[in-house]
């Protein structure tokens, strides 16, 4: 799973410049023209079921660490030009949704994970790539497939003078040219890291359309990165910048944690296009034959509140993430007891509410977490806590609600600036963990004493089932509920 990346140039990344030999001969891209269009794109849940041999509660708690480990990226994310030396690893496994793109000329098709946390685009790149922790459930890193340049007339490497460097390597970068190419990125995660060079290359999407002259990440070192990113964040370089969209939306089917290859749809609105036809078009990118469409729904009504850039305190990442203004969080209609200076960033940056499709389950600081936690406790008393679950799965609190009676869950609603109120089902946030008898809440925290950065990170375990609209051209977030399938 991906997490709001840090890059960072590092003339010691050996492995990477013994490939600039390789991509030597890559031509140019021609001048993109531009219109505008709605582009559909289908989203994979990606195959979560473990093999027979896999302990469920391993599972479980490898979404949960993975989670805690995103959000601690997110909430201290490396500067750019950073060190690669510091990279958090842990067992790692799908918990995102994924998405097929083409590049080059021809094109070649690989899926990549959507991260509305990151903003680098990336693909595992050259016959040389290596990636190391990779061995995930219903993947084979050994059949990992790569985007090939030199099968490409399109592919270019990006130059050191070229404008674009500077979106990933930083401001200073050309006054600091010692090569004639942008100097290698190091991407840094939550769960792993990636490193590679800068293409620019043609992104192709359907029915003839690209956008040429596109910077695309080919990586070829990775570690606990199973796939390629879609980084879909608030970056120069991410995929919606580049597009130049207004907006673009998502409705993401619910976790399964089966191999069913349901999907739903992506749809991208505006950007920068060349091709003949400019009308509405759908896609499917995978071997789904279960497909959610959503344009035909846009004219429902959403629930809006402002999106706003954090740029308080000294790191720059903060920007690329979509905060939300989140004003107070209510269980079973009580105000739930947060401290003011988590809801809201503070001068030093640290603080408010991200959304990010990166992180699998929602993450609060603790003194957020154990406020909504007690909440639940007390209008949940009269059912006995499940501490064996609790540890085995590393949720909490969880509750045994055997007994044939009647379980009534309190409401959780998420409060937003603008009167906008997310009323989550209870899917969303309670789940039958290791038997019909025990449900827990699906809410992640950290490590005591570990703060900064978002307080709050909406997962996309908490966006089930509701359509969300990311308006550029508006800074707005706008949702509502939705049965996607």
């Amino acid at each position: 799973m991906a997490s709001s990346p840090s890059s960072s140039s590092s003339s010691s990344s050996s492995s990477i410049l013994s490939l600039f030999t390789l991509l030597s001969l890559l031509t140019l891209s021609s001048p993109a023209s531009t219109t505008q269009t709605t582009i559909t794109l289908s989203l994979l849940s990606p195959p979560t079921k473990p093999p027979p041999t896999t302990n469920p509660w391993q599972r479980l708690n490898h979404l949960t660490s993975s989670s805690i480990a995103r959000a601690h990226h997110l909430k201290h994310p490396h500067k750019k030009n950073s060190s690669l030396t510091e990279i958090p690893l842990s067992p790692h496994s799908y918990g995102g949704y994924s998405l097929s793109l083409g590049f080059g000329t021809p094109p070649q098709t690989l899926s990549l994970l959507l991260d509305t946390g990151s903003s680098l685009v990336w693909v595992p790149c050259t016959t040389h790539y290596m990636c190391d922790k990779c061995n995930f459930s219903g993947t084979n890193p050994t059949n990992t497939s790569t985007f090939i340049p030199k099968q490409s007339s399109s592919a270019k490497i990006l130059g050191c003078k070229n404008p674009k460097c500077e979106w990933v390597a930083g401001p200073a970068v050309r006054a600091q040219c010692s090569t004639k190419i942008c100097p290698p990125y190091g991407v840094v995660y939550g769960s792993g890291s990636t490193s590679g060079i800068l293409l620019s290359e043609t992104l192709d999407l359907p029915e003839g359309k690209s956008v040429e002259d596109f910077v695309l990440g080919c990586s070829i070192v990775s570690t606990s990165q199973p796939s390629g990113i879609a980084g879909f964040g608030r970056g120069p370089e991410s995929l919606p910048a580049q597009m130049g969209l207004e907006k673009f939306s998502y409705c993401l089917v619910s976790h399964r944690f089966d191999d069913e290859p349901v999907s739903s749809d992506l749809i991208l609105v505006g950007g920068s296009l060349t091709g003949k036809n400019k009308t509405k078009e759908g896609l499917s990118l995978n071997n789904s034959s279960v497909r959610t469409s959503l344009r035909n729904e846009t004219k429902s009504v959403l629930n809006y509140t402002p999106l706003f850039k954090n740029k308080l305190g000294t790191n720059s990442a903060y920007e690329e993430y979509y905060y939300v203004h989140l004003r107070k969080i209510t269980v079973g209609g009580k105000k739930v007891a947060i401290p003011y200076n988590l809801l809201v960033p503070g001068s030093d940056g640290n603080g408010g509410t991200i959304v990010d499709s990166g992180t699998t389950f929602t993450f609060m600081e603790r003194k957020a977490y154990e406020a909504v936690a007690r909440e639940f406790e007390m209008q949940m008393a009269q059912y006995s806590r499940d501490a064996d679950v609790e540890n085995q799965s590393g949720f909490g609190p969880c509750y045994n609600i055997s007994g044939g009676k009647q379980v009534i869950f309190p409401e959780f609603i998420f409060h937003f600036k603008g009167g906008a109120k997310m009323a989550l089902p209870l899917a969303d946030y309670f789940s039958l963990i290791g038997g019909p008898t025990v449900v827990c809440m699906t809410i992640v925290t950290g490590i005591d004493g570990v703060t900064g950065g978002p307080s709050i990170i909406l997962g996309n375990y908490q966006q089930q089932d509701f359509y969300l609209e990311y308006d550029l051209e508006k800074e707005r977030l706008g949702f509502r509920k939705q049965i996607c399938k």
